[in-house]
C-alpha cells in the first residue's frame, strides 16, 4: 500500500493506551459506507495488537437511521451490523453497536403529512437536525455526562472534497489529533483525514473486514450507485447527503437522487416507485401555489412566504406512500410508513381541524383491510372540540395543551415515558417564547 498502515495503527494504539483520560469511551461514527468501514477496521486491527486485559476502554459504534435510509443501504448496514457485533461478542472486544433513530414526532413523515411541513431544499433542511444531529446528539451528551467525557471517532477525510478539507483544517489543532468538539468534553479524532481515496479503496480491497466476510458488496454498491456513503452528521456543519451520496431516498435537497437512479438502472427497479414519490416531493416543494397554504402556523399571512402544504397535498403524499408500500412489502418485506407514524399523523390532521378525511380511509381503501383507528380518531376529535369550547376566553392556549398532548401521545406510542416531564418543560418554554415572538411581529407591523 501506498500508505504506513502499521504507522496509523500504532497512532491510534497510543491514543486508546496513553490517552491522559484512559476512561473516556470512543464513539466510532459508522454509516457503513467506504470510509467509516476503513475507520472501524483499522481501529479494530488495531486494538488486535492490544493485551487483552489491557482494553478496558468502552468503545460505541454509532450508525444513524433516519427511518427514510435508502432501503438497499439499510439492508446492507443492518446485515454488517449484526456481523460487527457478533465478532466483536466472541471475541470479548469492548464494542457495542448502537443505532439511533428521531423522535416520533420528529419523524419525516410525522412532520412533512401530520405537520405540512414542505420537501427540504438548500436552504431550509429542516430534515438533518430532526432526523440526524439530535438523535445523535442526544446518545452522545448521555455518553458524555456518564463518564465526563467523551471522544467521536469519524472517517472524514480531507480528499473527500475541497468543502471536507477546508473544515478539517479550520477545526484540528496543529500538532494535536483531538479537537473540541461544539458539545462540553466531546473530542473528535480523524485517524485516516489524510488518506487518499485511492489509498481507500487499496486499503479495502487487500484488507477483509475483521468482523468477517469481504467487501465485495460495498464495491458492487458503490459501483451501481455511482455515490459516496452519507456522514454521520453530528453537526449543522456537515454537508448535506444530496446529489450522489447514500442516503434518505425522500432526499429533495438537490434535483436527482442519482445514487438511486444508479441503483435502479443496475438492476434494481423495485425501487422505482421510491424515485416517483421522491419527485412528486420535489414538484410540492417548488410549486407553492398548488401544493401549499398561504397562512403560516402562526396565522401570519406575508408576501412570498408560504405556509404549510395543503391538507389535500398531505393526504396525496400519504396515498402515494402506502400504495408503494403494499407493493414493496410483498416484494421485498419494506415498511416505508410505520403504524406508529399514521396514528400520531391522525392525530395532527385533527389538530388542524381536518376532519373530512382520515388515514384509516386512506390505508382501508389501498390495502382493501380494515385498520380499525375510530376509537382513536374519534376520542382525538372530542379532545379537539373539547379544548376550543374550553379555551374560548384564552384561544391562544390550545395551541399549548395540543402541543403537551402531541407530546404524551408520542410517548405513549413509544410505550416510553422517561423523559416526558423534560420534553414537557421544553415545551412550555417553546411556547411562551413563540408568543413573545408573534406579539412583537404583531406589534411591529402596527
Amino acid at each position: 500500500m501506498s500508505f504506513n498502515i502499521t504507522h496509523l495503527e500504532n497512532e491510534i494504539i497510543d491514543q486508546y493506551l496513553y490517552d491522559e483520560h484512559p476512561t473516556r469511551p470512543w464513539i466510532i461514527g459508522f454509516s457503513g459506507g467506504k470510509d467509516s468501514t476503513m475507520l472501524l477496521q483499522v481501529v479494530w486491527n488495531a486494538l488486535k495488537r492490544i493485551e487483552p486485559i489491557l482494553l478496558t476502554r468502552q468503545i460505541y459504534v454509532i450508525c444513524n437511521d433516519t427511518l427514510v435510509e435508502n432501503p438497499r443501504i439499510v439492508k446492507f448496514i443492518n446485515t454488517t451490523l449484526r456481523k460487527i457485533q457478533k465478532s466483536a461478542n466472541l471475541n470479548d472486544f469492548p464494542i457495542i453497536v448502537h443505532e439511533t433513530t428521531p423522535k416520533l414526532d420528529d419523524s419525516f413523515w410525522v412532520r412533512l403529512i401530520g405537520l405540512g411541513y414542505p420537501a427540504p431544499n438548500k436552504f431550509y433542511r429542516w430534515c438533518t437536525e430532526r432526523l440526524k444531529i439530535d438523535p445523535t446528539t442526544r446518545f452522545i451528551k448521555e455518553t458524555a455526562s456518564m463518564n465526563e467525557e467523551a471522544i467521536i471517532l469519524l472517517g472524514t477525510r480531507s480528499a473527500e472534497s475541497s468543502n471536507r478539507a477546508a473544515s478539517i483544517k479550520k477545526h484540528e489543532v496543529k500538532g494535536q489529533r483531538l479537537r473540541k468538539h461544539l458539545l462540553p468534553n466531546v473530542y473528535v479524532y480523524a485517524p485516516i483525514k489524510d488518506i487518499t481515496t485511492n489509498e481507500l479503496w487499496q486499503y479495502l480491497n487487500q484488507v477483509p473486514p475483521p468482523w468477517g466476510g469481504n467487501h465485495k458488496e460495498l464495491v458492487t454498491l458503490y459501483r451501481n450507485a455511482n455515490a459516496g456513503d452519507c456522514p454521520l452528521v453530528i453537526d449543522d456543519t456537515t454537508p448535506s447527503c444530496g446529489s450522489s451520496r447514500f442516503g434518505c431516498w425522500t432526499c429533495t435537497v438537490v434535483a436527482k437522487d442519482k445514487s438511486m437512479e444508479g441503483l435502479i438502472d443496475n438492476g434494481e427497479e423495485w425501487m422505482q416507485p421510491l424515485a416517483d414519490i421522491r419527485n412528486f416531493l420535489v414538484e410540492t416543494r417548488d410549486n407553492p401555489e398548488r401544493y401549499r397554504q398561504k397562512e403560516r402556523r402562526n396565522g401570519t399571512v406575508k408576501e412570498n412566504l408560504w405556509g404549510p402544504y395543503l391538507f389535500e397535498t398531505r393526504v396525496e403524499i400519504l396515498r402515494r406512500i402506502l400504495k408503494a408500500q403494499k407493493e414493496l412489502e410483498k416484494t421485498e418485506g419494506i415498511e416505508l410508513i410505520s403504524h406508529q407514524e399514521m396514528v400520531l399523523i391522525q392525530f395532527h390532521w385533527f389538530r388542524d381541524l381536518f376532519f373530512k378525511t382520515k388515514v384509516s380511509e386512506i390505508y382501508n381503501k389501498i390495502y382493501k383491510y380494515k385498520f380499525d383507528m375510530s376509537k382513536q380518531e374519534e376520542k382525538q376529535k372530542q379532545e379537539s372540540d373539547l379544548l376550543r369550547k374550553s379555551c374560548k376566553q384564552e384561544p391562544k392556549d390550545v395551541e399549548l395543551i395540543h402541543n403537551l398532548l402531541a407530546l404524551q401521545k408520542t410517548k405513549t406510542l413509544k410505550i416510553k415515558k422517561r423523559g416526558l416531564l423534560d420534553d414537557i418543560d421544553s415545551c412550555i418554554e417553546q411556547f411562551i417564547d413563540e408568543s413573545k415572538e408573534k406579539k412583537l411581529s404583531l406589534s411591529n407591523d402596527n
